[in-house]
């Protein structure tokens, strides 16, 4: 009888826990299902805490149009339609999320010593010595300070995906106009990481996709992120990854280079790529997203405001123009990746703020 006791007793418990487990995020199951219609109508969230993914969740509320938008694309395309549920697995261009993992590319040449960042580009790639632009740094590159007024982002990719190679993308960059003096200004945009990612081609002796796999996705067991196989690799917006692949790079973000017991990049890299280098260096600002908010930009990623190697970066993102909004929270010590497919930016920012606000209550 006493054994009945107790065992029931136990089941409760569990039952209780098990229910309060769910409940912390229901706030969170609330917030997707009011908004995942105006964000391309699928979503799926991933939140990490404590060493495991604690939220994997998704919504499907495709509208009839977005279903026909679908079908158009995918016959003009050439690829199968798709409007199943988004999982976790789920594959799919993330846009300027691709900053963030080019920009860990480009760091780990800097920690073997086979790139500084204050090499001038003009060193590895004659072309923009030519237009006078070899003066830029890597660290401009990495920032968006290189000061070449470069053309809108949908229009600059589309551009850049017409290129045969590598070469021929930077001839396109050397004749693009200066809007300053680099390192004074800074403009949201393509051309700078397109800039690094040819120069460690040039010191990797291996296309950008090749040195991407081997470097990042490998060792985070990112098994189904690239950058597309093209001709020319878009290292400012190519990439696709699904959110189980991208929290293994937040993942490794958060635990300061670590992950999984290895060392992908060293504490001191990933200091350097969260300090605001708008801040730190008076630049002014000629272009930047109105969804990014009032804050400060690291390499391939959006930081908080003065962040600094005294004054470490609280929060760090790089949301895609398609929506993907991947999030590390220095502080809360944790890492989420909402993914999503719409090209609409109003509503952006206060979508992002009022999920992290649901996140941040959640893990307590």
């Amino acid at each position: 009888m006493r054994y009945k006791y107790i065992a029931g007793l136990f089941f409760l418990l569990l039952t209780i826990t098990v229910a309060k487990a769910q409940n912390k995020f229901s706030k969170i199951d609330t917030w997707l299902a009011a908004n995942t219609a105006q964000m391309g109508g699928r979503s799926f969230l991933v939140i990490y805490k404590n060493g495991h993914i604690v939220y994997a969740s998704g919504k499907n509320d495709m509208s009839g149009m977005q279903k026909m938008v679908a079908q158009m694309i995918a016959k003009r395309t050439g690829k199968p339609l798709n409007i199943e549920d988004y999982t976790i697995t789920t594959r799919q261009p993330i846009a300027s999320c691709s900053k963030w993992l080019s920009a860990a590319l480009v760091m780990t040449f800097v920690e073997e010593g086979k790139l500084k960042l204050d090499d001038t580009v003009g060193k590895y790639l004659p072309a923009l010595t030519k237009s006078g632009k070899g003066n830029i740094t890597i660290e401009e590159c990495l920032s968006h300070r290189t000061a070449i007024k470069a053309p809108l982002l949908k229009d600059d990719l589309a551009e850049m995906r017409a290129e045969q190679n590598m070469d021929d993308a930077i001839k396109d960059i050397a004749a693009m106009p200066m809007e300053g003096k680099p390192g004074t200004v800074f403009r949201y945009s393509n051309v700078g990481l397109q800039i690094a990612g040819a120069i460690i081609e040039k010191i990797g002796g291996k296309s950008f996709e090749d040195l991407f796999e081997q470097r990042i996705a490998n060792p985070l067991n990112m098994k189904n992120t690239d950058f597309g196989h093209a001709k020319v690799a878009l290292p400012a917006g190519g990439g696709n990854s699904t959110p189980e692949d991208y929290i293994n790079f937040l993942t490794m973000i958060l635990n300061k280079g670590m992950f999984n017991g290895k060392r992908i990049l060293s504490e001191k890299s990933i200091s350097l790529m969260q300090i605001d280098r708008i801040a730190a260096n008076n630049t002014t600002v000629a272009y930047s997203p109105a969804e990014a908010g009032d804050v400060g930009y690291g390499f391939g990623e959006w930081v908080n405001k003065g962040a600094s190697l005294n004054t470490p970066a609280i929060v760090v993102t790089s949301p895609g123009l398609f929506g993907s909004y991947p999030l590390v929270d220095n502080n809360k010590q944790y890492t989420a990746f909402l993914m999503t497919f719409y090209l609409k930016s109003d509503g952006k920012q206060k979508r992002y703020q009022e999920l992290k606000q649901l996140i941040d209550e959640a893990i307590q």
